[in-house]
């Protein structure tokens, strides 16, 4: 089960749509796995390598819908639907408008020939709107249909089809009622719902792609010879040398060959400070060469870039489920069945109690598109999609959809120190024991090491607009340092002991002499995040109690602890961090984990929730549930905020479908309500809901 492939969808409609195509899959014994990702109506399959395309494609028939390889070709596709859509909303808009300016006329009390005149004329104007504005409904339930399943677009084009036919009726015997308005109305506002939703979800689609084109297509590939050759971006692969001009975007990640020069990564780290870079260091697809130009040595191309990671983190986060997500489904999988089971027992039960067959069809039309769980189903994703949208504006990227669910209800937040708390690199300390004579000679020596200390003292001394000055000789001892010789003067920069001076084995230091001048020992830290105290405050203000658990020494763990004012722990190795994780639960606490490393990954797997910033490891990110970018730490508290809004949305969501519905339904079984009134009544919770979810646009704040 090592295949993965991608369909692209179009006739998912609703959570229904969802819930039975993954079961089906999922039933197949070649099928590990099925997720539809709704947002971007994709489909993606883990299968058997003996398991054809083909062979998926008609077993995806077979449930019922119709699919095609995804080809990137879907914003095309989606950008036709969003077009239709709008075209259609224009069309049912201005029908309904001058239907209801008809049917006001009549309500005001025209009657016998002016009467008939305006249905006439309704029914001139609502007929064609009904035919050319319903077509997106019609086409979904006769693709429903014709493959022995129904979706939410059934009843609703049974009701309008319906309506539009006992009008016609009544207009022919000269009928005091006619339900024009009502089928227009009812069309109008379930396009507008639809549309809003396809806005959002080319919204969604818009970030990731937005993400992909900072990636450029193609890059100048340096061949044997020394020539230079175009190449397309998924034409690069590992071992390529490309050349990266100034000003331009590196097309694949790689490592710097040769060359000095400034790289702007804020796209990946959201640093607005430029990052500078020499051979050896690492250069991402989509970041931007600022200075010189780079050859560079590509070590990952196209999908396998870490670009093309966080694209995928984005989708995946609109493909994932929570519980109330799973809630939703349920409910909507038994829709079908309940609504038509509820519509034909009206329409019997008022034929029984001699009703007349006019009389239960209306009431039976109105029971049909009353019950329609557009509310319900639109709950829970347009919240998560409307709130993952903003987060993803701050920085912070959700994995996984529930992980919102989980994260609002964490009540303990215990961090890791090293590369969380503080920002993973060392950082000289001010001021730099260097003269203005020595800065320039140390930086030539720095930007030629690949030594973490020596890239910090080169980044440090570069940002204060030191210029390398010209050494010769230039060479690493392995182990101590590099050297080189300025005239007869030999300069050194590498380990004090190496240099002649004397050091804490433990302390972060290097040391750098110049022949005939006095040794200088250079001491470095690992620097707090900038708003980490900032960042502490707000999350104990939200409630959550703060803990540092770090595998560092004692001493150092407590230093960073005292400055933030949260308990601290050190030395803890991995299990001890499971087994606090662990109590923690077992005492009821549901545990925020915020952790970097590889030894931070089962702790982040184990605890109810977690976050990792960018720059963790593969474990850490695989891990977590969600990742903020940059180098700040208030992202964190953010997202608990946002969470907590967020749900708080989804639960006033669900208590406005649930008490529609619970209001709604007896009323249209005891016929007190018109195919008109139901109309209203219907389209107004969906987009009452819709307008709620709205509301998380600024939640990431």
């Amino acid at each position: 089960m090592n295949a993965v492939t991608t369909f692209v969808v179009p006739d998912l409609r609703c959570a229904a749509c969802i819930g039975k195509l993954e079961r089906g899959l999922a039933a197949e014994p070649e099928i590990a796995r099925a997720r539809v990702n709704f947002t971007a109506r994709r489909l993606r399959v883990e299968h058997a390598e003996t398991l054809a395309p083909d062979a998926l494609i008609e077993t995806i028939a077979r449930i019922g819908f119709e699919a095609h390889p995804f080809l990137g070709e879907a914003e095309g596709a989606s950008g036709r639907e969003h077009r239709e859509l709008v075209k259609c909303l224009a069309v049912a808009g201005f029908a309904a408008t001058n239907v209801m300016l008809l049917s006001v006329s009549i309500w005001s009390g025209a009657d016998g020939a002016i009467r008939q005149l305006f249905h006439l004329l309704s029914g001139a104007i609502a007929l064609p709107a009904v035919a050319y504005a319903g077509r997106p409904f019609f086409r979904s339930a006769w693709s429903a249909l014709r493959r022995g399943r129904t979706n939410m677009d059934v009843p609703i084009s049974i009701g309008v089809t319906v309506a539009c036919a006992i009008s016609v009726y009544e207009t022919a015997i000269w009928g005091r009622h006619a339900y024009f308005d009502g089928a227009v109305t009812l069309l109008f506002f379930l396009l507008a719902g639809r549309t809003l939703d396809s806005m959002m979800r080319a919204k969604a689609q818009d970030a990731v792609a937005a993400l992909l084109r900072q990636a450029p297509p193609g890059a100048a590939v340096i061949g044997s010879d020394g020539t230079t050759q175009w190449r397309d971006a998924d034409e690069l692969a590992p071992g390529m040398r490309i050349l990266v001009a100034a000003g331009e975007r590196a097309a694949a990640d790689g490592v710097v060959e040769s060359g000095v020069s400034s790289v702007d990564r804020a796209l990946v780290t959201g640093e607005s400070l430029p990052e500078a870079v020499s051979a050896g260091a690492a250069v991402l697809a989509g970041t931007i060469n600022l200075d010189a130009p780079l050859i560079v040595r590509v070590t990952a191309a196209g999908e396998s870039t870490v670009i093309a990671d966080i694209a995928r983190m984005m989708e995946a986060a609109g493909g994932s489920k929570s519980r109330y997500v799973r809630l939703a489904d349920r409910a909507a999988r038994l829709y079908a069945p309940a609504v038509h089971t509820l519509a034909a027992l009206s329409f019997v039960g008022w034929m029984i109690a001699g009703a007349g067959l006019h009389q239960a069809v209306t009431i039976a039309v109105a029971v049909l598109i009353i019950t329609c769980p557009c509310a319900l189903g639109l709950a829970v994703p347009v919240a998560q999609v409307v709130a993952a949208g903003a987060l993803a504006r701050r920085g912070i990227l959700v994995k996984d959809g529930s992980a919102l669910e989980r994260l609002a209800e964490a009540d303990a937040a215990l961090f890791d120190k090293t590369g969380t708390l503080t920002l993973g690199r060392p950082v000289p300390e001010a001021p730099l024991a260097l003269d203005a004579a020595e800065a320039p000679l140390a930086l030539a020596l720095a930007q030629a090491s690949r030594h973490p200390l020596s890239r910090a003292l080169a980044g440090a001394l570069a940002a204060h607009g030191v210029e390398p000055e010209k050494v010769a000789d230039l060479r690493e001892r392995p182990g101590q340092g590099v050297e080189g010789h300025v005239g007869d003067r030999a300069i050194r920069l590498g380990r004090p002991g190496w240099i002649g001076l004397a050091a804490d084995g433990s302390a972060l230091a290097t040391a750098f002499h110049v022949e005939g001048g006095t040794p200088r020992l250079l001491r470095f830290r690992d620097a707090l995040r900038p708003d980490a105290r900032a960042a502490i405050d707000r999350i104990r203000a939200e409630g959550l109690e703060a803990m540092v658990l770090s595998g560092d020494r004692p001493e150092a763990v407590a230093e960073v602890a005292a400055v933030l004012g949260i308990e601290a722990h050190g030395a803890v190795g991995p299990d001890g961090k499971l087994e606090v994780i662990e109590r923690l639960a077992d005492e009821g606490r549901k545990v925020l984990m915020v952790g970097d490393g590889l030894n931070d990954g089962p702790a982040l797997k184990a605890a109810y929730v977690s976050i990792a910033p960018s720059s963790a490891s593969d474990v850490g990110q695989t891990a977590a549930d969600l990742l903020f970018l940059g180098e700040r730490l208030m992202p964190v508290p953010i997202a608990i905020a946002a969470a907590r809004r967020t749900m708080r949305v989804v639960r006033q969501n669900f208590a406005l479908a649930i008490g529609y519905n619970v209001l709604a339904v007896p009323l249209a079984f005891m016929g007190y309500v018109t195919p008109l009134i139901a109309a209203l009544a219907m389209s107004g919770s969906s987009v009452l809901v819709v307008a709620n979810a709205l509301r998380l646009r600024g939640a990431a704040r």
